[in-house]
């Protein structure tokens, strides 16, 4: 019941406790009616207060003004009736209403200009600094574009005073002016105090994040541009205060070429199509609306499905003729208000923005499912592309040279084969070219590689089949062979999960026919028919790459049999003979390698050289021989580099990378991946995978310490993984990512990137374990981030899960889950659902005991019960260390943690609990107790030590009056802090120590 006064200020209290929206408005005008009543109106102002409040931070600024008359004439009718806070807030609001006002364009910019006199007037009589007073002046101009100059410089060269607006948005204001007058450096320079997060406030650094993410963009700084985009969206997405800033990061979404991400952006801001109490603030969000859907539908997905006003279902064309329909008389019946074009200056001026980037910038989140939301090509540094030959003839001889030469650019060209075939415009085949038969054989094998490289195993030796068939029939029996051979030898490494037939004996039979053929038909001998005849000069090297493409499919089948063989770890050496024949598939293995090498060397072609290292590498480094591998990988290098083969190393050089990782030279492992990366695209080598690069890289980065380039490298490989549809190598990218960010302190940023991780369906492949470490990390961000209550949430669900688990880890981890999740309700002020998994940590840990972790736990209740729970918190703050004292006890000869420190901080905490009570002759004994502990732990307990020593100090300075003896403990406590090397902790036992003297 609202029906006096005391429970109406509760009732506030409560409201004000509640976060700002629609529930919490309503509340206010209730609680304002409530108010009425009083004869007292100290109530009244508060409620309207608290209104109005209401109105501002949800964008309800047609209500506003209104709300404050009725403050004004209740301040200018019994001023007593104010609180020194609220008649402070009289003068502060009068910037609300002429903002306020602005937002409304039948208000007209006469009376905006009277309500600025009014504060001038109010201002002046009052004693106030006029500063403020310029400052809205300041934002009219801006607003319509006359006189800005000038406003500008009157505000900007007036003193601060304790009504203006504070540092942060002040500084805001002052980088957006610079914004628009064209400078972006000056702009991002003004803004560094506020985006670095020296200076803050309710509304920032959301609003400047949002405001700063076009300048970072123009200017390049992409990495901080991705970086305030995770972070400041979090902080606006789905308020209708905040309108306008969600369409700037619907406009970054444009602008970066990240439509995907706009389109979610836009399904969680639905409501705010509706949200009309700020007028201008809502033509900024569908401004930025329109922006996302222009670039839709210019790029051909204007018949995509997206999320608009409720209602009805809607596509991006639909959507966006919707939104001009509305932001255009919008815009202009603020221009007709204001007399000038600015506003639809400003808007035109955002339409007409092209895309900043060639390619998306990657963002490190989660793309919508297939289907959702057009797909976006991943981030890639511009590929030298193979020129193509228009005459025909030149096209099919430049293929089959560059084939040879085994060169990747080669694929394009084959493509454009192909196509001229389908589409007719290929002259007819014959004389030089040979027969047509000829090039589909080609073109099968072509395909046949394509399909290999995408892993369609079945797929790609049925297409060699096909090739096979063509060459025999065209009297070209080398090819034949080595179409048949790597047939063989693909099925045999066909994906796990799949039969895969033992091929040996039919590869015997292939290697076999190539020897005999040689002797029958070396490879200098004469055509074999006219298929043959047609690589005229170049014939006898055909013959010896198919015969070494025979020795190549050879190995491979022996290494797929190698590390494929059961009961083995990737080929790991064993002591004498396995039963399962092990060793006889090494030997094989080497035999067959030592061949290919010998061979290849003996025929001049490097390639495969390089091939037979690869080979024994990738066996020494499963076998753990890094060292090894290392050697062969390097010698594969050099064979490539002699002969003039950059287009080669790309392969060598990731594995390279790999080992160099597992030998602990991450620097060296970095500068191999940035080659790899820069060979296979100048020489147009689009088979070689990215993804996996990138993937290494970000961790090769993150080893170095080079964070930002960990962080670019990892966001890419998750796009990259994405395109792919390799969702669970997406998720490890994207939980890399936010390893790294969480470790670099970054943790708004890393909870973006988890919460993308774990939106929607994450059933796709990955590792439970793994998306719970993901959840548990995303719930010790938010809690670090303040976000208590969702942090609890994901905790709690987390702890669901893990009680289902029926492994033997399921008891450990749900005693740390509990117990995150306890603590994390306790700082939410939720204490009856903190009691409830308090005592479910309590259970877990006596099956599974956790004693660190408990103990904390129940520290942290003790700490938080007398913050926030006032009378009673010290009694429930004792009981749970009383708990402590048991849960260690029982616990003091079990190994694996620190004994003494867990009971020095129970007795520092309640020397603590009981000094905050006044209880200040039992408060000391503890913290000498935990003095006591402490010093115990040795050069370990030197720190928290000397913490029990201060706060025992404390208690005896201030709340016993023994400065003597204070001094005297802090005196001795200070010089052994010296001692034992720790120079910041005595300082601070000697600034106390001053305190004390001079008193």
């Amino acid at each position: 019941m609202l029906d006096t006064p005391e429970a109406v200020v509760e009732a506030l209290r409560e409201n004000h406790e509640r976060p700002h929206g629609l529930p919490r408005t309503v509340t206010a005008e209730e609680l304002v009616e409530a108010a009425e009543v009083f004869e007292k109106p100290d109530v009244l102002v508060t409620a309207l207060l608290e209104l109005m409040t209401a109105y501002e931070f949800t964008g309800e600024h047609r209500k506003s003004p209104v709300a404050f008359a009725r403050i004004l004439k209740l301040w200018d009718e019994a001023p007593d009736t104010f609180s020194p806070w609220e008649a402070h807030q009289v003068f502060w609001r009068f910037k609300w209403v002429t903002t306020s006002l602005l937002q409304v364009p039948e208000m007209p910019l006469a009376t905006v200009h009277g309500w600025i006199d009014r504060m001038r007037e109010r201002y002046e009589k009052a004693g106030h600094g006029l500063q403020p007073v310029a400052a809205m002046r300041f934002h009219v101009a801006a607003h319509t574009g006359t006189g800005v100059p000038d406003a500008y410089d009157l505000w900007a060269t007036r003193p601060r005073t304790d009504l203006s607006d504070c540092e942060a948005c002040e500084t805001r204001h002052h980088a957006w002016h610079q914004v628009r007058s064209g400078d972006d450096e000056a702009a991002l320079d003004q803004w560094r105090p506020v985006l670095d997060g020296t200076q803050g406030c309710s509304e920032e650094p959301q609003v400047s994040q949002a405001l700063a993410l076009l300048p970072l963009l123009r200017t390049g700084r992409l990495d901080e541009a991705r970086s305030h985009h995770l972070t400041g969206y979090r902080k606006v997405r789905g308020k209708t205060g905040t309108q306008e800033e969600v369409g700037h990061h619907l406009e970054f979404c444009a602008l970066s070429r990240n439509e995907g991400r706009g389109l979610e952006i836009l399904a969680e801001n639905r409501p705010l199509f509706e949200a009309t109490g700020a007028p201008l603030a809502h033509l900024g969000f569908l401004t930025g609306v329109e922006v996302l859907l222009a670039r839709l539908t210019e790029d051909g997905h204007g018949d995509t499905a997206v999320a608009g006003p409720p209602g009805r279902s809607w596509t991006a064309a639909a959507l966006l003729d919707h939104v001009r329909a509305e932001a255009g008389p919008l815009a202009d019946a603020f221009d007709a208000r204001n007399g000038t074009s600015t506003i639809g200056d400003d808007r035109r001026t955002r339409l007409a923005r092209r895309p900043l980037l060639d390619e998306p910038l990657p963002l490190g989140l989660r793309t919508p499912a297939a289907g959702t939301a057009p797909a976006a090509a991943p981030a890639a540094p511009a590929a030298v592309r193979t020129e193509i030959p228009d005459d025909f003839d030149a096209l099919v001889r430049t293929a089959r040279r560059m084939a040879r030469e085994s060169h990747p650019g080669d694929t394009r060209l084959w493509r454009r084969i192909a196509d001229r075939l389908a589409d007719g415009t290929a002259p007819g085949l014959g004389g030089p070219l040979g027969p047509e038969a000829l090039l589909r054989a080609e073109l099968a094998e072509q395909r046949a590689q394509d399909l290999w490289t995408k892993d369609s195993v079945t797929e790609s030796a049925a297409a060699l089949t096909e090739a096979v068939a063509l060459y025999e029939e065209l009297g070209l029996p080398w090819h034949a062979l080595s179409g048949r051979a790597r047939a063989l030898a693909w099925t045999a490494s066909a994906p796990e999960g799949e039969e895969r037939p033992d091929v040996r004996q039919d590869l015997d039979e292939v290697l076999r026919a190539a020897e005999d053929l040689f002797a029958a038909t070396p490879f200098d001998s004469e055509p074999l028919g006219e298929a043959e005849a047609a690589y005229g000069t170049d014939l006898p090297l055909e013959r010896a790459l198919s015969y070494l493409s025979v020795r190549y499919s050879a190995v491979f089948a022996a290494y797929q049999d190698l590390v494929g063989a059961p009961g083995r770890t990737a080929g790991e050496p064993e002591d004498g003979d396995g039963a399962d024949g092990t060793d006889e598939l090494l030997r094989r293995f080497e035999e067959r390698v030592t061949v290919l090498h010998t061979e290849a060397e003996r025929l001049g072609h490097p390639h495969q050289v390089a091939n037979a290292h690869q080979f024994r590498a990738d066996v020494a480094a499963r076998r753990g021989d890094l060292p090894a591998a290392e050697r062969s990988l390097r010698e594969a290098l050099a064979v490539l580099d002699a002969a003039g083969r950059p287009w080669r190393r790309p392969r060598p050089s990731g594995l390279l990378a790999q080992v160099l990782l597992g030998l602990d030279r991450p620097q060296e492992a970095a500068e191999l991946l940035h080659g790899a990366i820069a060979d296979a695209v100048a020489h147009d080598d689009t088979s070689f995978a990215l993804a996996p690069v990138h993937l290494l890289l970000g961790h090769a980065s993150s080893h170095t310490g080079d964070v930002t380039g960990a962080v670019r490298h990892l966001s890419e490989a998750a796009a990259r993984f994405d395109q792919e549809g390799a969702s669970g190598q997406a998720t490890e990218a994207r939980l890399q990512l936010a390893d790294v960010l969480t470790r670099d302190g970054r943790t708004a940023d890393a909870v973006a990137v988890l919460e993308s991780v774990l939106a929607g369906d994450a059933a796709d492949g990955t590792d439970p374990r793994a998306l719970a470490q993901a959840r548990l990390s995303l719930g010790r961000g938010l809690r670090e981030l303040e976000e208590y209550l969702p942090a609890a949430e994901e905790l709690l669900r987390l702890a669901d899960t893990v009680s289902g688990w029926a492994d033997e880890d399921r008891g450990a981890i749900l005693t740390l889950v509990a117990a995150e999740a306890a603590r994390t309700l306790a700082m939410a002020g939720r204490w009856d659902a903190a009691a409830t998994a308090y005592d479910r940590a309590v259970a877990a840990h006596a099956e599974a005991p956790n004693p660190p972790l408990i103990l904390l736990m129940m520290r942290d209740f003790a700490r938080l019960a007398v913050a926030e729970r006032e009378a009673e918190g010290v009694d429930a703050a004792l009981a749970h260390l009383a708990d402590a004292d048991e849960v260690l006890a029982a616990c003091a000869d079990d190994e694996g943690f620190s004994v003494w420190y867990e009971r020095g901080e129970i007795h520092y905490r309640r020397a603590r609990v009981l000094a905050e009570a006044g209880r200040f002759e039992e408060a000391l004994p503890e913290a000498e107790a935990a003095v006591a502990a402490h010093e115990e732990g040795g050069e370990d307990g030197e720190l928290p030590r000397a913490e029990a020593v201060r706060v025992a100090a404390l208690i005896e300075g201030n709340g016993l009056e023994r400065f003597n003896e204070a001094i005297a403990r802090l005196t001795t406590a200070a010089a052994r802090c010296r001692r034992a090397g720790e120079p910041d902790a005595a300082g601070v036992l000697d600034a106390l120590r001053e305190r004390f003297l001079s008193r």
